[in-house]
């Protein structure tokens, strides 16, 4: 099992990166299905709020990751919250649970967001793709765009004034950027959030998972979370 490393906070505390000039690659227009994959009996656009949009996942037959899969993974915390943590798939523990982010790298986001006094009750989490993948493994790039239009269609009836991209696999298909996550963190863009006719500011940021892995960066983390806190205290 991964070590569980607290979240600290390194004084002084930095100055919050800026919001970073629109660039059209951050304009993303969910993209549709290949042809070839079924598509779910209620289209995730049609989908008129949460429940819908759940059970149209868990009616998607065209993933094989469905069959290797415990249980449906779609979200936790508050549907309410201002604030969407979106990362890229369940692990072992979301998988048995069905919950996002309950395993060691929900612990350390717990961390993260008690360090600027936030709780999970404040925000609303989940993934890009429902289902983990076998062993862990990271998403492919065919996987990550065939549930493109489902995590379009959540974002937008979360409404949420601000998203937080965990990691690089998630920053990439959500902002359709080729630069790595390491570059990219930490910095804000302009995600479009189709039918709702505007952007969504959404920050960039490591996935808790890296952090466990890479404790050292997490001095840059605890910079991104206090990009966060400050848009919230300004109500930007």
């Amino acid at each position: 099992m991964e070590p569980r490393e607290s979240f600290t906070e390194p004084p002084p505390a930095p100055q919050p990166p800026q919001m970073a000039a629109p660039a059209p690659a951050a304009h993303v227009t969910p993209v549709a299905p290949p042809p070839s994959v079924a598509l779910p009996p209620l289209p995730p656009a049609k989908a008129q709020n949460l429940d819908e949009l759940k059970a149209a996942l868990a009616a998607f037959d065209g993933s094989s990751l469905k069959k290797t899969a415990t249980n449906l993974v779609f979200c936790s915390g508050n549907p309410q919250a201002s604030v969407m943590f979106i990362g890229e798939a369940p692990g072992s523990e979301e998988d048995r649970r069905g919950e996002a982010f309950v395993g060691p790298s929900g612990q350390l986001l717990n961390k993260m967001l008690a360090a600027i006094s936030l709780t999970r009750q404040d925000v609303y989490i989940t993934n890009i793709l429902p289902w983990r993948p076998p062993g862990n493994r990271k998403p492919t790039v065919e996987e990550m765009a065939m549930f493109l239009p489902f995590i379009a269609r959540h974002i937008e009836l979360v409404n949420p004034r601000f998203i937080v991209l965990l990691g690089g696999t998630a920053t990439s298909a959500l902002l359709g950027m080729a630069e790595g996550i390491n570059r990219l963190q930490g910095r804000w863009f302009p995600y479009h959030a189709g039918s709702l006719g505007r952007d969504i500011p959404a920050l960039a940021t490591f996935h808790p998972a890296f952090l466990l892995r890479s404790p050292a960066q997490k001095r840059n983390a605890w910079r991104s979370m206090l990009a966060l806190r400050q848009r919230l205290d300004e109500g930007a």
